[in-house]
């Protein structure tokens, strides 16, 4: 089966068919009258003591599947008589009737045990002592089988983020009842390109923040989170990280040594053993249950997890069923809202209800409860842009041919490749890590979601930042999978950051939906996708090496794939820069753990990106015909 759309029409037919059903609509009132809450402690295989809370349907003329969701981040409210206001992936879920069980994971609120961020998979147990968080579902499962009434012998589980690590793990030597499984927005390795790093490059805003909040370690079951609140003092984000200076400075101030994986971020600068041991993509093998991976396209924390997880599991479980979901959602967009625009951009629909009820309520109603037929395809993504679904039997599509854009001297953009008699060989700029690029012109306290689709003029416009930019397009241009920019470069220090960005320019006179001209989109810039090597990564995350100052080299990554049609009368563009700040730390410009270096230790540097006939930068995508 190659590419399908799917229309606005189908699309409207699909959501108003999910609507029709009896929805009872959630809220405290509802959830109270409809379903009895149960908390248990439940015991694992070495004695510990998982807190899970059940909500059971008070109707009981039928057997209801198991849905669970194991989280870092609480089960709460606490108290048999205290009711959570929503149950489920979704509000269709309470009203289809399922049996939701929620469990605190070992050592995190009121479970028992020792906590461990991306608790490390056992491939081999040699006793009840050997756990892990396969372990755990296991024996969680098992026991709700035998404890919980009025079930119908099959478990689902969902969960988005971190969550959705503990759902991915979970899937790993699965209990039988396990029948269908959905990671959403996975975190799955967090030192190549989820949440914490992206090749090598530390996000600086997004982990301090999250920490921040999260890192602070229990020493005993607890309803109440741990930790002192930290208080920026400012809501402008860029200053905030700016003064804060070598990320050293964030222990010396804030965290003072109290916060275990912030001091193994801090000790762990390549992806050593400690960072291969956390990575979960290698250990799904042999996956029984059926699996529907969900991501979104403009996901700033874990859009690289959900394509890892879906294409680990296509490697290593071939036998599985194992569908993939993209839309153009922020990260969980895809759970709440309307999923219909982010920030100035339009999707033209409400396509997270598209999901919830064409997608992912009829995956866990056939596999837990034979209802329906599995129609779903392979892959079902969003092609921004042009705004449409697509019904695929793989992902990237087959269908897409591997061309490149070239950077030409004078800014030009080509899928031709440089002739020599272009001019200048290559172009040049300087890099002052006391002046970073900042992330996005407006004023926020972090990693602003919206950043991935959010108007490049601003940047363009810096003497630190290059831009290649192709003619106007006289047809529209898809480009679907990863995006691979290969670029000849050299700096004066012996470590840089190349960063690279992939942009879609409007025409100048672009119409709102109402038709008009006159708004923020004329010759909008909009990010597609960007993203960061950290220099000394290049040839490898494990065994960094400097550049010989001054000697041209070539950086080539990989960035997380993309579904976007470049309209007719749009143009092309590619900007490269060397900071993108708060998002990214800065690089000292010195080959160094960074994470350990002084104010003394940045430098400016000077970078050179060449476009010769002999040294061509290019990026490599996939176009579909």
């Amino acid at each position: 089966m190659g590419v399908r759309r799917v229309s606005r029409l189908a699309l409207i037919g699909l959501v108003t068919i999910g609507a029709t059903i009896t929805l009872q609509p959630q809220g405290l009132d509802s959830v109270r009258a409809h379903y009895t809450k149960q908390e248990f402690y439940i015991p694992m295989r070495d004695g510990v003591r998982l807190f899970t809370a059940v909500y059971s349907p008070k109707e009981r003329s039928t057997t209801y599947p198991i849905m669970l969701s194991r989280t870092p981040y609480s089960v709460s409210p606490y108290g048999a008589d205290q009711y959570k206001s929503s149950l489920g992936p979704s509000l269709l879920f309470a009203d289809e009737g399922y049996i939701f069980v929620y469990q605190d994971v070992r050592g995190r609120w009121m479970s028992e045990g020792t906590f461990e961020d991306m608790r490390p998979h056992l491939d081999r147990k040699s006793g009840p002592k050997d756990i892990d968080e396969s372990t755990d579902t296991y024996d969680t499962i098992d026991w709700l089988l035998k404890h919980v009434a009025n079930h119908n012998g099959r478990v689902g589980m969902w969960g988005i983020s971190y969550p959705g690590f503990y759902a991915a793990a979970g899937m790993i030597d699965a209990h039988p009842a396990l029948k269908a499984v959905s990671p959403q927005a996975p975190v799955s390795d967090w030192f190549s390109q989820d949440d914490w790093h992206h090749n090598g490059a530390f996000l600086v805003a997004h982990a301090f923040g999250w920490f921040a909040g999260n890192g602070w370690p229990f020493t005993h079951p607890s309803t109440v989170r741990p930790g002192t609140p930290i208080d920026l003092g400012t809501n402008d984000g860029y200053q905030f990280y700016l003064n804060l200076g070598p990320l050293r400075n964030a222990n010396e101030r804030y965290f003072h040594g109290e916060m275990p994986f912030w001091n193994a971020l801090m000790q762990h600068d390549t992806k050593d053993a400690f960072w291969q041991a956390h990575d979960i993509n290698p250990h799904l093998r042999g996956i029984k249950p059926a699996v529907m991976t969900v991501g979104g396209w403009y996901d700033a924390e874990n859009l690289y997890g959900a394509l890892a997880v879906y294409h680990s599991t296509e490697a290593q479980s071939p036998g599985a069923t194992n569908i993939l979901v993209m839309g153009p959602w922020v990260h969980g967009g895809w759970s709440r809202g309307a999923g219909d625009s982010l920030g100035d951009v339009r999707f033209d629909g409400n396509q997270a209800e598209y999901f919830r009820a064409g997608i992912e309520l009829p995956f866990f109603d056939y596999y837990l409860k034979d209802k329906g037929a599995m129609t779903l395809p392979e892959a079902s993504v969003f092609e921004t842009g042009r705004n449409e679904w697509h019904r695929l039997d793989a992902w990237p599509p087959r269908t897409a041919v591997a061309k490149a854009l070239y950077l030409h001297a004078n800014g030009r953009l080509s899928f031709d490749p440089p002739s020599g008699d272009e001019g200048a060989e290559y172009d040049e700029y300087t890099s002052d890590p006391k002046k970073p690029v900042p992330l996005t012109p407006g004023i926020y306290r972090g990693m602003e979601r919206r950043y991935m689709v959010e108007d490049q003029r601003a940047a363009g416009r810096r003497p630190d930042v290059l831009v290649y930019q192709s003619d106007v397009l006289d047809e529209d241009v898809t480009v679907a999978g990863p995006v691979v920019p290969s670029l000849q470069v050299s700096t004066t220090g012996t470590d840089q950051d190349f960063i690279v960005k992939l942009i879609d320019v409007y025409p100048s006179r672009y119409p709102d939906a109402d038709g008009n001209t006159d708004n923020a989109l004329g010759d909008y810039q909009q990010l597609v996708r960007g993203d960061v090597m950290r220099g000394k990564f290049r040839n490898s995350l494990e065994k960094p090496e400097p550049f010989v100052p001054g000697q041209p080299t070539t950086v080539e990554f990989t960035e997380s794939d993309v579904f976007h049609t470049f309209r007719r009368g749009h143009r092309i563009m590619v900007q490269i820069q060397s900071t993108w700040f708060p998002l990214f730390d800065v690089n000292p410009g010195r080959f160094m753990n960074i994470f350990q270096a002084t104010t003394a230790d940045f430098q400016k540097t000077t970078q050179r990106v060449y476009h010769s006939k002999a040294r061509p930068s290019l990026v490599k995508i996939g176009i579909l015909p």
